[in-house]
């Protein structure tokens, strides 16, 4: 029984670092469940990794880095669970908006820049003055 406990023990800590070491600045926190063995020790039997999930507001491009982030740190385990992968589908929900998002405003900037906005060097494009 013990040494099933301490199999369990190392496996649930190495999956919760692979979340962590993944996640980077984003992972908030690692709890875990414990055990009694029949030896009197605690031993981890269950665990989860806090990650920030939100979407960075008004970012789209930084929301595509972090979704990215989040989907590699909900996979990093060598067996991620169900609540891995379903954290890795969400990631992927808000990455696919981000993108979209994104695409929305390149698509008003370029709108905006054909229509003889200025460009980056300050001329503006395709207006014309007389005198």
């Amino acid at each position: 029984m013990v040494r099933q406990l301490k199999s369990r023990d190392q496996e649930v800590r190495a999956h919760e670092q692979a979340h962590r070491s993944a996640a980077g600045t984003l992972a908030q926190g690692t709890q875990y469940s414990y055990q009694r063995g029949p030896d009197g020790q605690r031993y981890a039997v269950g665990g989860e990794v806090s990650i920030d999930t939100g979407k960075v507001a008004g970012d789209p491009q930084a929301t595509i880095n972090k979704a990215r982030t989040i989907i590699t740190a909900a996979l990093a385990p060598a067996q991620p669970s169900a609540q891995d992968r379903m954290v890795a589908a969400q990631a992927q929900q808000m990455l696919l908006k981000a993108q979209a998002e994104l695409s929305r405003q390149d698509k008003r900037l370029q709108a905006y820049q054909q229509a003889g906005a200025p460009d980056d060097s300050g001329t503006a494009k395709g207006l014309h003055l007389q005198a």
